[in-house]
């Protein structure tokens, strides 16, 4: 009986063993992974579920709304108080607000960006949004706030015909034109989505 008692014991202890061993393994391995993951990715599983967020832009600006779409350098939200799209260029982003669901949900397993969305960079939406003469109001580092059309994008800049918003751009409601810097660049407003942004 002792004997019997003793064995029972034995195994106990090797069964906890092993389990804790398989427990810290699991543990490294979630390490490494979580180590790995950049934020690209996890925007991009927020955009694949259509979370709600904020993006605090380094001039304390809020947009809050669904991030609908990430791209090699810039991500779009649907903010909840407009009907349009902001742009957001990655070095404008601050940080990221969002519930404790949706920050567990960017943590878990997920696919890096698609080739085509790796190669779709900032500049290459800005150019699309000036392809499709869209009405923009684009918010500066330095805190103007413009409105009119992207007549071109080039490899760092756009240059921005002003008139006033919602209206379509036309030579005699053009006030004036600014070349802008992308890197001066916070946010980019239209009513028109972003490629890929569906």
């Amino acid at each position: 009986m002792e004997w019997d008692r003793l064995f029972e014991d034995l195994e106990d202890q090797i069964a906890s063993g092993w389990e804790a061993e398989r427990a810290a393994l699991d543990a490294e391995t979630e390490r490494l992974r979580i180590a790995r993951l950049d934020l690209r990715t996890r925007l991009g599983v927020l955009a694949d579920e259509g979370s709600t967020v904020t993006a605090v832009l380094t001039d304390a600006t809020r947009v809050r709304g669904r991030l609908c779409a990430v791209g090699a350098d810039w991500a779009a939200v649907h903010p909840h108080e407009a009907a349009g799209l902001s742009l957001l260029p990655s070095h404008a982003v601050e940080l990221w607000s969002l519930d404790h669901g949706a920050l567990l949900t960017s943590g878990a397993a997920a696919e890096p960006l698609s080739p085509l969305r790796e190669r779709m960079t900032f500049g290459f939406v800005v150019r699309d949004l000036a392809r499709r003469r869209s009405g923009v109001t684009l918010r500066t580092r330095s805190g103007a706030v413009l409105a009119g059309t992207i007549d071109r994008a080039g490899a760092d800049h756009l240059d921005l015909a002003l008139h006033d918003a919602g209206s379509p751009r036309r030579a005699r409601a053009v006030t004036g034109f600014r070349v802008v810097p992308f890197s001066s660049v916070l946010s980019i407003g239209t009513d028109t989505p972003a490629p890929g942004s569906s």
